[in-house]
């Protein structure tokens, strides 16, 4: 089953961001036979300002345990962090 996160990191962050960013890529890499997508939001000025994550994972507390895992996250780095459910239905990638 896909699910999204959805992060959006406290207002100037971005020094914690690019501090955690090795161990948050690291991670990543760690898991990357569940991970389908992922990459930074953006704010007005092109600067990292959160984080989108696409990933398959047996059920919710699955993708909620995989979402706490994160470097960014445990260091406090997000204002939020939403995972949900998530269906590719259209675009030129879908799930196998």
């Amino acid at each position: 089953m896909l699910f999204a996160i959805v992060c959006r990191d406290h207002p100037n962050a971005l020094e914690l961001r690019m501090a955690n960013r090795p161990a948050h890529r690291e991670y990543l890499a760690r898991h990357s036979d569940r991970l389908k997508l992922a990459g930074p939001f953006l704010d007005a000025e092109g600067r990292m300002c959160g984080s989108l994550l696409i990933i398959e994972a047996a059920d919710q507390a699955d993708a909620e345990a995989f979402a706490a895992g994160d470097p960014y996250r445990k260091a406090g780095l997000f204002a939020s962090a939403e995972v949900t459910p998530f269906q590719a239905v259209l675009g030129s990638w879908k799930p196998d």
